[in-house]
């Protein structure tokens, strides 16, 4: 399992848009017919993908965790991006469609993904905290998640928020997570931004052409950098820097977040007009 160790608040500011790439951006997950997972030093998270073809995949038991098991003292959140497929737990499955999530809470021993058809497999989004409390297993279908709309066409930021494991929803023992759909015509996410140092958040870019790309803005809201980020890749955020983006059109994100508070409307805001 490859090892990240971002770089700290003060390193960051002298790097080379090659070394910000290195410790921010993950870009070599969602690979067909894979699972693969990268560890993370911010809040020890574990971040994935799984799309399974014509054989399943079964998540591994990395030597790295110490663990006798994937899940013996961490939790996983599932979003499906792909065609249909299954999760199976401890021989217990799951059906998944587009945009579905899974809360996989600690103790589960066996985790298999599936994919409906090899035409149109499954792409499974993987994000994983260490867990110190056992939550039950539950299916999340987006469709029946009341999604929160925020901004507006003028300043080009309408979107919808579907929150999937949060603390009104699925619970969890630290693992918030949910994805938000920009609307035709808005390409501005998380403006004005934030900071949450009681949290890491994790955003996970989807839905974007071969040839689109979002600018994601990252750093101290006085000394800002960006990461130039494709479909299918990950920015990470420790919980001093902001995290927003504008895109060459609209997109989808995921949003994963591990630390000390699930409050989700617990933010540091930062006005457009501080950001330098």
């Amino acid at each position: 399992m490859k090892l990240i160790v971002p770089a700290d608040r003060v390193r960051y500011r002298t790097m080379s848009a090659a070394e910000l790439r290195a410790h921010y951006l993950i870009e070599d997950l969602f690979n067909p017919g894979k699972l693969d997972c990268v560890y993370v030093d911010l809040d020890r998270a574990v971040i994935g993908s799984a799309i399974p073809l014509h054989d399943a995949l079964t998540l591994p038991t990395y030597p790295e965790l110490r663990a006798q098991y994937f899940t013996e003292r961490r939790e996983l959140g599932v979003l499906n991006i792909g065609g249909p497929g299954t999760v199976e737990t401890d021989g217990t499955a799951f059906s998944l469609g587009t945009h579905d999530g899974l809360y996989i809470g600690q103790g589960s021993r066996s985790v298999v993904f599936r994919s409906g058809s090899v035409l149109q497999p499954a792409e499974f989004y993987l994000l994983s905290y260490p867990s110190h409390a056992q939550y039950p297993t539950m299916l999340v279908q987006s469709a029946s998640v009341e999604p929160v709309r925020a901004g507006a066409p003028e300043t080009a930021n309408e979107r919808n928020i579907i929150k999937l494991i949060h603390l009104e929803g699925v619970r969890s023992s630290q693992l918030v997570m949910g994805f938000t759909q920009l609307a035709q015509g808005s390409v501005w996410n998380t403006m004005p931004p934030h900071t949450h140092m009681r949290r890491t958040e994790i955003y996970f870019y989807f839905g974007l052409g071969q040839e689109d790309r979002v600018i994601h803005m990252m750093g101290d809201p006085q000394e800002t950098r960006h990461l130039v980020v494709a479909n299918k890749q990950v920015v990470l955020s420790p919980g001093w820097s902001i995290h927003c983006g504008v895109g060459t059109r609209n997109y989808s994100f995921c949003w994963g977040m591990g630390g000390e508070n699930q409050v989700y409307t617990d933010m540091d805001a930062v006005s457009a007009a501080e950001l330098q």
